[in-house]
């Protein structure tokens, strides 16, 4: 490890904590974490350059050895869908790490909160961080509490709410939080902000509330997302009626974030979330903060190209903060449909290989022909590329290539072709062929993806899904003959 000031990251398996390690580590500091499974660790990229330790902030158990020596330690741990007495237990965590932290003589605290106006009744969710920070606060260890609001960033559980609902509503029926002004804040500034208050000057104890550099109400969000998003206007349509606990499970009905998550989510909105001070950035001089809209586009761009690259390679990890990360809930960074199909085959893989790398053009696409002639005919009708195009080598490819109505985006050969769509879908799609050995025999892989862009996206898939089997099984199963048979013909 790195020689530099320790810091301990308790929740280093959450959204926040996962991101905050790599940051920490870059930034020159020594990182130990706290886990209550340490496994859930081990397929990070950086899980060779940190300290674990086996614990539970609840329990107190492993908290002694986890804050020893340690000069920073980030409080990142609470619940989301905890039980009737979540309260209780974030309290009485909070409190066991506050005795361990000043028993170890631990320098500093750092807590990420939730912002919410003063004088107002709050949610059992956001009151429970505020006590959380208070407990952390008179601990005698200097801490600084962190308070944001929706934090913008591909697997925040808040803007997967907000992804969610702009993506698949383009007209809303919704409660009255939608006029709630709320001042949201990119990930990676969170991120920063967090480093740096590890560096705070000595005595600071204190909350301070972060935020970036725009208010706007929900309904504003929606509709700003829409537009970086390339989708259509969405209508939103305020009414009275929509309890907390109902536009919950509206969320959940509509949405694939669970309705234990979005409940707390929803009951954060029923008030401003504006910063009321900003004296961390004068603090730290540090004074830049990325628009919403800038936010939003660089948690959309590489999503769905994330996620595809980790079905590959489960090394595959997103090299900025806004990206997802595979530990993310299912739920998180968008929708991904896929067709997914696997076939042992009796021939070596480089019979397979050379089929898989001969495909389109002369050769066709090993199914049926009629079908994927008109796909492409109707693609040219609409102003797309059309099937004309061919393929540059009989049986070679490279990365860019024209590949028919596709593009080479990727090539291992003997293992793996990418394709990415070009004709005119309502979202971007992807093609995977590959080839593998499993216990002694050739596997051929097949998969279609599709990142659906909007409601017109969600309906064409479901439009198509009907067909896939005569398409894509059959493509599958005839790359598969096609390869044996030749293999065969060559011995």
């Amino acid at each position: 490890m790195t020689a530099g000031p320790s810091t301990l990251v308790t929740g280093a398996t959450g959204y926040i904590g996962g991101r905050l390690v790599p940051e920490l580590l870059d930034a020159g500091y020594r990182v130990r974490c706290l886990a209550r499974t340490p496994d859930k660790l081990r397929d990070q990229p950086w899980r060779d350059r940190v300290e674990v330790v086996r614990g539970d902030v609840v329990s107190g158990e492993g908290l002694d050895e986890a804050l020893r020596d340690v000069d920073t330690a980030y409080y990142l741990v609470h619940s989301m869908s905890g039980g009737r007495d979540f309260g209780h237990t974030d309290a009485e965590a909070a409190r066991n790490v506050a005795r361990a932290a000043e028993a170890a003589g631990t320098s500093r605290l750092v807590y990420l909160g939730g912002l919410a106006p003063e004088g107002v009744g709050l949610s059992p969710h956001m009151a429970s961080r505020e006590e959380v920070g208070r407990i952390l606060l008179e601990s005698g260890v200097p801490t600084a509490v962190l308070r944001a609001a929706v934090i913008l960033g591909s697997g925040s559980a808040s803007f997967e709410m907000l992804r969610h609902l702009t993506e698949r509503l383009p007209v809303m029926t919704t409660p009255r939080w939608v006029r709630s002004r709320v001042q949201p804040i990119a990930v990676r500034d969170v991120l920063r902000l967090l480093v740096g208050a590890a560096g705070l000057p000595e005595g600071v104890n204190r909350t301070f509330d972060i935020g970036g550099p725009e208010v706007l109400t929900y309904a504003e969000m929606v509709r700003r997302f829409a537009r970086v998003a390339g989708i259509p206007r969405r209508t939103i349509i305020p009414v009275p009626v929509l309890t907390p606990g109902l536009s919950s499970l509206w969320v959940g009905l509509v949405t694939p974030v669970p309705p234990a998550i979005a409940r707390p989510l929803v009951e954060s909105l029923r008030h401003d979330a504006v910063v009321g001070e900003d004296d961390l950035s004068a603090l730290l001089g540090d004074h830049d903060r990325l628009g919403f809209d800038h936010a939003v586009e660089l948690a959309l761009r590489s999503t769905a190209e994330s996620r595809v690259a980790t079905w590959w390679s489960s090394a595959a990890w997103p090299s900025a903060p806004s990206d997802p990360l595979p530990t993310d809930p299912d739920w998180a960074g968008g929708s991904l449909y896929t067709d997914v199909r696997a076939r042992y085959v009796d021939a070596g893989p480089e019979a397979v290989w050379r089929v898989v790398e001969g495909i389109g053009g002369e050769n066709g696409w090993y199914s049926w022909p009629l079908a994927w002639a008109a796909r492409g005919w109707i693609d040219l009708a609409v102003g797309g590329v059309g099937p004309r195009r061919g393929r540059r080598d009989p049986s070679r490819l490279r990365v860019g290539d024209s590949l028919d109505f596709w593009r080479v985006e990727e090539v291992v050969p003997g293992v793996l072709l990418r394709l990415r769509a070009e004709m005119r879908l309502p979202g971007p799609a992807w093609l995977e062929l590959g080839v593998s050995r499993v216990r002694g025999r050739t596997v051929y892989h097949q998969r279609a993806l599709f990142h659906p862009r909007g409601l017109a996206g969600h309906l064409y898939w479901k439009a198509v899904t009907p067909f896939h089997g005569a398409v894509f099984g059959s493509m599958a199963d005839n790359i598969v003959a096609t390869a044996e048979r030749e293999d065969a013909e060559r011995r």
